[in-house]
């Protein structure tokens, strides 16, 4: 039963393309209901079943609120005030004018935005990039070509950051980012850019060598080590993700 209610346990493609029609019905609304039950549900699924981390649980909740707050203010200050000086004026200061449709209209939009945003999200916090590139290459029939070509490049941001990492100490070691201020700052990054781009050449030209002495390509299929399958769960969690766009716009009375 763990499983069951673990979204990491579910298919990547499912997790990935089956809020994908519950994002364009939350895009195409012009309500505040249909959009925020949509980021709700998100968000309540994520909270009880993304098992995340303390500090990704935190960010989860309070980035949409404060996305929400600010993308309402800034839609609400840059509304035409025309088609909106039919309703309550909010603040007024000097020519401006706050009302309180240009609010509604900017809540509205950043509902829209918030909801697609943690719709995306399920599939997001809850898959493992290699996973997803498997699950790809057996379920969707993409060329593994394409695919291993991906799996590396994901292979290759840990081993990007840990070369950073490396080439900041040495250039502490130094002495050479004992400046302070923008411009020391912009001139340190500056010095990490060549030795950066030369571990990478390195690294890609190793990585090409090895899939070649490996005979990747050579056939038109290859077998995997490890298998994604799709699951009768998965099927469910599908059938409910894209439900949502029935039950969403008749509960919110659309």
């Amino acid at each position: 039963m763990a499983g069951i209610t673990d979204l990491r346990s579910y298919n990547p493609v499912v997790k990935v393309l089956a809020p994908i029609p519950a994002m364009v019905v939350a895009l195409g609304t012009r309500d505040l209901r249909t959009p925020a039950a949509f980021a709700l549900i998100a968000l309540i699924m994520l909270i009880l079943f993304g098992r995340l981390s303390g500090r990704t649980l935190l960010w989860t909740i309070a980035g949409p609120i404060a996305l929400v707050a600010v993308m309402t203010v800034s839609f609400g200050v840059w509304t035409d005030p025309g088609q909106v000086d039919d309703t309550t004026a909010l603040i007024t200061l000097g020519p401006f004018t706050l009302w309180s449709g240009a609010l509604e209209t900017g809540l509205a939009t950043s509902l829209r935005v918030t909801s697609v945003m943690l719709l995306a999200l399920l599939a997001g916090l809850t898959i493992d990039g290699p996973d997803l590139v498997r699950s790809m290459i057996t379920h969707l029939r993409m060329p593994y070509r394409i695919g291993y070509a991906g799996f590396a490049a994901i292979r290759f941001v840990p081993r990007f950051r840990n070369d950073l990492e490396v080439i900041r100490l040495a250039h502490r070691v130094r002495g050479a980012d004992a400046g302070r201020g923008p411009i020391a700052t912009g001139q340190r990054y500056a010095g990490y850019t060549v030795p950066l781009l030369a571990g990478a050449i390195r690294h890609g030209d190793r990585v090409s060598l090895a899939m070649e002495a490996r005979g990747f390509g050579a056939h038109r299929a290859r077998t995997e080590r490890r298998t994604v399958p799709l699951r009768a769960r998965d099927a469910v969690l599908a059938a409910w993700l894209i439900s949502l766009c029935f039950l969403v716009p008749n509960l919110t009375g659309v």
